[in-house]
């Protein structure tokens, strides 16, 4: 078995949600989770499936976005996961509840803006996500001034009264 690190890319100033599940119709439930949960809200998908034909399944509602979930699925190679990318103004804060409440869905890996890095495990029978490496090791603790800027920005956009 080999262990290696994946990049992955996506839209800039785009999110992504990995995850894994267990069953193809995981796609249109993540497409319809989607579109009722953030009407207009641009996003595309991809999932690996893990049996019979083993492709990777997309759905979405903007072209450059599936080809970014496609792009992240290829990358990685690994059954049964999924790749989730947003656009538009659509954060994971708005959808990641109903993801993880969809009756397929096994373990959400990460849900990011950050650079990314996935940890995966290759063997003769194909690869596994072991972990994620998202973003930067932290370079300190908060300071009060720290604290005062998280809660000010949190209420500028709009996350806290």
């Amino acid at each position: 078995m080999e262990i290696k690190t994946i990049d992955l890319k996506w839209a800039r100033d785009g999110n992504i949600i990995i995850g894994q599940s267990h069953f193809i119709k995981t796609i249109e439930d993540l497409a319809e989770i989607m579109v009722t949960s953030v009407p207009g809200g641009k996003f595309g998908a991809a999932f690996c499936e893990a049996s019979g034909p083993c492709l990777i399944r997309t759905e979405g509602n903007d072209p450059a976005l599936i080809q970014d979930a496609v792009n992240c699925a290829k990358a990685v190679g690994a059954g049964h996961t999924f790749y989730l990318v947003l656009g538009g103004g659509t954060y994971p804060i708005n959808v990641l509840n109903q993801v993880k409440a969809c009756q397929e869905v096994a373990r959400i890996f990460c849900a990011t803006a950050n650079p990314l890095k996935v940890v995966v495990a290759a063997s003769e029978q194909g690869n596994g996500i072991v972990g994620v490496i998202d973003g930067f090791a932290p370079k300190g603790v908060e300071t009060d001034e720290d604290k005062a800027n998280r809660k000010a920005f949190l209420r500028k956009i709009g996350y806290k009264f």
